[in-house]
C-alpha cells in the first residue's frame, strides 16, 4: 500500500475535480405576510392548516459552461382547518410564506444523460434542509407554529415532471391536415 494519495488516473491525465460542486447557496426570495394581522392573533383558536406547493427551478448561468442555478420555490399558505384537517381555502389565508432557496452548482464530467437527474434530484436534495429551516424560522417568527416540511421525494417529483412533459408532447397537434 502506498502513502501517496491518488492524484491522477493511471493514464496520467489530471482529474477534473469532483463531479458536483456547490459554489454557493442562498435565500433568493423570502416573503411572509399575515393579511389579517393583528386581529387574527386574537381570534385564531387552533393552529392553521397549511397547504404547500413546491417547485424545482433550474437555469444554466450565461457564459458559465456547466454551472447552473437550482432553486426550490416553496409557497406555504395557512388557513383555518376543515373538519378533515385540510386547509379551508374558501376562507382568507391566515398567513402566506413564499421562499425561493437557491444554489449555484457546477457539474464536472457528468454524462449528458445524468445531468437532468442531478439538477432536479440531487441538487434540490442538498438544498432542502436549509430551505426547510428558513421556512420554519419565518413562520415561527411570524407568530405561528413553525412549518416543518416533511422529506420530499425528489425522484418522484422529477419523474412526475417528465411524465407530464411527455404527455404534453404527445397531445400537441402535429399540424397535419385531416
Amino acid at each position: 500500500m502506498s502513502d501517496q494519495p491518488p492524484s491522477a488516473p493511471a493514464n496520467g491525465s489530471p482529474q477534473a475535480g469532483p463531479p458536483l460542486i456547490v459554489n454557493v447557496q442562498y435565500v433568493k426570495d423570502l416573503s411572509f405576510e399575515v393579511p389579517g394581522a393583528p386581529q387574527i392573533y386574537a381570534t385564531l383558536r387552533t393552529p392553521p392548516a397549511v397547504g404547500l406547493n413546491l417547485d424545482v427551478q433550474v437555469r444554466r448561468l450565461p457564459d458559465a459552461g456547466s454551472t447552473f442555478e437550482v432553486g426550490l420555490a416553496i409557497r406555504a399558505e395557512g388557513h383555518e382547518s376543515q373538519a378533515d384537517g385540510r386547509p379551508d381555502t374558501s376562507k382568507p389565508a391566515i398567513f402566506i410564506a413564499e421562499l425561493t432557496y437557491a444554489g449555484v452548482f457546477t457539474l464536472n464530467g457528468i454524462p449528458e444523460n445524468a445531468v437532468e437527474p442531478v439538477l432536479l434530484v440531487e441538487c434540490p436534495r442538498l438544498l432542502f434542509p436549509f430551505a426547510r429551516k428558513v421556512l420554519a424560522d419565518a413562520t415561527g417568527e411570524g407568530g405561528f407554529p413553525p412549518v416543518m416540511l416533511q422529506p420530499i421525494d425528489f425522484v418522484a417529483l422529477w419523474q412526475s415532471r417528465r411524465n407530464a412533459q411527455a404527455q404534453a408532447a404527445n397531445e400537441e397537434p402535429t399540424g397535419a391536415p385531416n
